[in-house]
């Protein structure tokens, strides 16, 4: 008959090897509508272009922890963004691109399609 500190042990160790410890984002992706190319009047077009160690904003190569603050700097009322990833770039670095870029709500942005 196995003890009862054999049985928990045996628990603990499923759970702790079957468990995760990474930190996972959710980020909501909405297909863009027909709206024209000059659908908005006082709108600023932005370019980023994502690489998987490098940040390129309008020409400008920038760290990740400096987006939001030059993204700040450069919106002037509604602006528009147009996301340019490189085929290497890995769903994460995506993921924390999306989030410091949903953290400005005048920002609309559209990703371009790798060709």
């Amino acid at each position: 008959m196995t003890s009862l500190i054999d049985v928990i042990f045996l628990l603990l160790l499923f759970f702790m090897l079957s468990s995760t410890f990474s930190k996972f984002s959710e980020v909501e992706l909405a297909s863009s509508g027909a709206q024209g190319a000059g659908s908005g009047a006082g709108e600023r077009a932005l370019f980023l272009q994502v690489t998987p160690d490098a940040l390129r904003l309008n020409t400008a190569e920038l760290d990740i922890k400096v987006l939001s603050e030059r993204l700040s700097q450069l919106e002037e009322g509604d602006s528009k963004l147009l996301l340019s990833l490189s085929g290497e770039v890995s769903s994460q670095r995506l993921t924390d691109v999306l989030v410091v870029l949903r953290a400005h709500p005048k920002l609309s942005f559209h990703i371009l399609a790798p060709s």
